[in-house]
């Protein structure tokens, strides 16, 4: 069976959490909705009534060509914007 696509708003008490988890790591970022083109189950939830949301933080040097990387043969991030990612979730799962 397929499902019609879907979309939610950015807005909520988990965004805000979000929103706090990566502040508080880097008082100058900025959190923003984005369109994913992957599969996902959030078709099968959404049906539940259940929004759904990514968050994968990553704090990426500016001169690291991370599209390059992605999914290719040698596929990888730095390891301190992996550690910036888990301070931020440890935070995002600490505040639920």
């Amino acid at each position: 069976m397929e499902l019609p696509p879907v979309e939610t708003t950015f807005d909520g008490p988990i965004v805000d959490a979000m929103t706090a988890a990566v502040l508080a790591e880097d008082p100058g970022a900025r959190t923003l909705p984005y369109m994913l083109s992957a599969g996902t189950d959030a078709k099968s939830f959404q049906r539940l009534g259940i929004r759904n949301f990514g968050f994968a933080p990553l704090q990426l040097p500016a001169d690291l060509d991370f599209s390059a990387l992605f999914h290719g043969v040698d596929e990888r991030v730095p390891v301190d914007a992996l550690k910036f990612g888990v301070r931020v979730l440890d935070r995002f799962f600490r505040s639920a």
